[in-house]
């Protein structure tokens, strides 16, 4: 893997908002740090730029790896993973209570694959919205 510099780490974590790209959970509320991800990872020919890193909690990091794509558990198609430079979030998830619904064939997969609806990351959810220190919409 191609080391992101702090600088740029900084960079990616700002324009995120300090909450990761793929489940929305603020950077403060994780017990593992967060780092940037390789949206298309080197080994598959993704730059190590501002334009390809998606700011990552450690769980949406490690179930995504270096996957691009994934297979819609509806239709059984080959489907390409929410790329949060290309992509709108809403447009392709919605919440309910704790929980991350894909609205589309990239968001299902999205969901899928990096498991996003894991019942401790759920759990997690849930108690920051009760809390407000999270949002859903």
């Amino acid at each position: 893997m191609s080391r992101v510099s702090a600088k740029l780490a900084r960079s990616v974590a700002l324009r995120a908002g300090r909450c990761c790209e793929y489940c929305q959970l603020p950077d403060g509320e994780c017990v593992f740090g967060f780092q940037p991800d390789h949206i298309i990872a080197v080994k598959h020919g993704g730059p190590t730029n501002l334009e390809n890193l998606a700011w990552t909690c450690f769980y949406c990091n490690s179930y995504k790896g270096a996957c691009v794509a994934g297979y819609d558990l509806e239709t059984g198609r080959l489907t390409r993973l929410y790329n949060p430079r290309r992509d709108v979030w809403s447009q392709h998830f919605k919440w309910k209570g704790g929980r991350i619904l894909g609205r589309t064939a990239v968001g299902r997969t999205t969901a899928a694959v990096l498991n996003l609806n894991h019942p401790d990351s759920v759990s997690i959810r849930e108690h920051l919205i009760a809390e407000g220190v999270m949002r859903t919409g």
